[in-house]
């Protein structure tokens, strides 16, 4: 028996379908399909992750999806215009825009509507 998975895809909870549905897929703009109450994002490159209802869900307290981007000024710009408010947690020099720099890649996080923490980073 050899363990050979064909196909890999990471996942996490949510406590309101609907609302992450219209999250990652208008606000974000990730396309987003729905089987059986359960939303797979396609994140790019083959790569899918599974987003799952639960009731007594619990936000991640990490950073649970990075989406790394070329220009990370114009896309917290992009995403701010669609009303994605940054985090600014205590004791990171976070720039006016919301970007901490210079402790490797430039990096600004948010929050899905699960409280869910995600990131857009610099990929270079």
């Amino acid at each position: 028996m050899t363990f050979t998975p064909t196909r890999p895809f990471s996942g996490f909870s949510v406590d309101d379908i609907p609302a992450a549905k219209q999250f990652y897929g208008d606000k974000l703009g990730l396309p987003v399909s729905e089987l059986n109450g359960m939303l797979m994002l396609d994140i790019g490159a083959g790569a899918e992750v599974l987003v799952y209802p639960k009731a007594n869900h619990r936000p991640a307290t990490f950073t649970i999806l990075n989406f790394p981007v070329a220009n990370i000024d114009s896309a917290v710009d992009d995403l701010a215009s669609r009303g994605i408010r940054f985090e600014r947690y205590e004791g990171m020099a976070h720039d006016e825009k919301g970007i901490v720099r210079g402790n490797g890649p430039d990096i600004a996080w948010f929050t899905d509507p699960a409280g869910n923490v995600l990131s857009v980073l610099s990929d270079r």
